[in-house]
């Protein structure tokens, strides 16, 4: 069995009551890595004569490593039928909006998936605004103001090169921290149905909501940056240890990490789509910010036209072929075939417009080296403005996707 069917010891999703894995919908786009999304159906007791609920928990590794728990529901199926009263979906107007205002009144700080789209979502707006200074003096000559390009353009593209690698690092730190266990996110709760006629209660009915108190996820710590997060031992029956030695989950806590050991990075983590492309944009984005360096106007305005093209635009060339592959690759996490798109996913469409961006990255430093032609250089400054605004779509969005931790989708 190909890699990409199962999970690996120590690795596999823990089960929660009333669901089981199907071992069918265990999948990933690229069959020599680890698994992407898997599947649970609901169970039923054999002595529950009501329709089994029309309910299914999915696991996604993207949604795991951003703290999300994503259920799919049957928006047909009668509450009476199944005794099961299920959330309405999130992809409705009214949810939407909710996410949206909490994107402009709720701050969680202690979240890392938080921190990575705000690092990038502000990286973007600098880098727009680099474009501007770059871009607009080529369109209209009346606009530009001493230093515009040089100094203005060399330390605005020096900072949000800067942001993009504070984003770098956060996205390994989450990348390491993602949660083994396959934290549901849900609770079964009971309450009393009652009659349209008298509102007496009559029958007890189950009702899922999502519950943030017995999240396994170090996103839902509020008591300390990157610290240890305490959750309910009767989550899990008792804690696993793989065959590296990490404890996958714990009944006393959990403890943010750093770096993992060589064994867990070469077992597991080198097996992840998810890490890999993480690790590929934090090495493109380190490279990107040497030449965002060499940019600054001290040091951009005495280099020679050779050393300008190596070390200025050849890092940004490289950088932004290394943004595009993380993309290609984040992409990938989110489809089970690696040549089907996954419409209905809001990552893919973020890694979309991050692709987009990449590309608009590496037009400009690709055509650098030509820029003493007026036409090339228009084209390579322009590049950087549409590229910018393209990751400040994706990283928008994943603003958006960092704060719905609890998505609800129709089948």
């Amino acid at each position: 069995m190909r890699r990409h069917s199962q999970f690996q010891t120590g690795r596999k999703p823990l089960g929660h009551h009333g669901f089981k894995l199907d071992e069918t919908h265990v999948t990933g786009a690229i069959p020599f890595l680890n698994p992407t999304s898997a599947r649970y159906e609901p169970t039923q007791h054999p002595e529950d004569t009501r329709a089994p609920p029309q309910v299914e928990r999915l696991w996604r590794s993207r949604d795991n490593r951003k703290g999300r728990h994503a259920i799919r529901i049957d928006t047909n199926a009668l509450p009476h039928e199944t005794g099961l009263i299920v959330p309405p979906v999130t992809q409705s107007i009214p949810a939407i909006a909710k996410i949206f205002l909490r994107m402009v009144t709720y701050v969680p700080y202690w979240d890392i998936s938080y921190l990575v789209a705000m690092s990038f979502t502000i990286g973007s707006a600098v880098f727009i605004v680099n474009g501007f200074f770059v871009w607009l003096p080529l369109v209209d000559k009346k606009t530009e103001f001493p230093g515009e390009i040089t100094v203005a353009g060399g330390w605005t593209g020096f900072v949000g090169a800067t942001i993009f690698e504070i984003g770098g690092v956060l996205l390994i730190l989450e990348a390491f921290n993602t949660n083994h266990t396959g934290c549901f996110g849900w609770a079964l709760e009971t309450v009393l149905e009652k009659t349209i006629e008298d509102g007496i209660p009559r029958h007890t009915m189950n009702e899922l909501r999502p519950t943030a108190s017995r999240c396994e996820h170090h996103h839902a710590n509020r008591k300390s940056f990157l610290g240890e997060r305490h959750y309910h031992a009767n989550d899990n029956a008792h804690s696993q240890r793989d065959d590296t030695g990490y404890v996958t989950s714990s009944t006393d806590g959990r403890s943010f990490r750093w770096i993992p050991s060589m064994s867990e990075l070469r077992r597991h983590y080198f097996h992840e789509i998810g890490f890999i492309a993480s690790f590929i944009l934090f090495v493109s984005a380190t490279i990107f910010w040497i030449g965002a360096i060499v940019g600054i106007p001290n040091i951009f305005n005495h280099l020679s036209q050779g050393l300008t093209d190596g070390l200025y635009w050849g890092t940004t060339t490289l950088g932004g072929v290394g943004f595009t592959l993380s993309s290609l690759l984040y992409m990938l996490e989110t489809q089970s075939k690696w040549y089907i798109p996954s419409w209905y996913v809001l990552g893919w469409h973020i890694q979309l417009w991050n692709l987009i961006g990449s590309v608009g990255f590496t037009l400009c430093g690709a055509l650098g080296p030509a820029s003493s032609n007026s036409g090339v250089n228009y084209q390579s400054s322009l590049a950087t403005f549409w590229g910018s605004v393209a990751f400040m779509i994706g990283s928008m969005i994943q603003w958006y996707e960092s704060l719905q931790k609890h998505p609800v989708e129709k089948k």
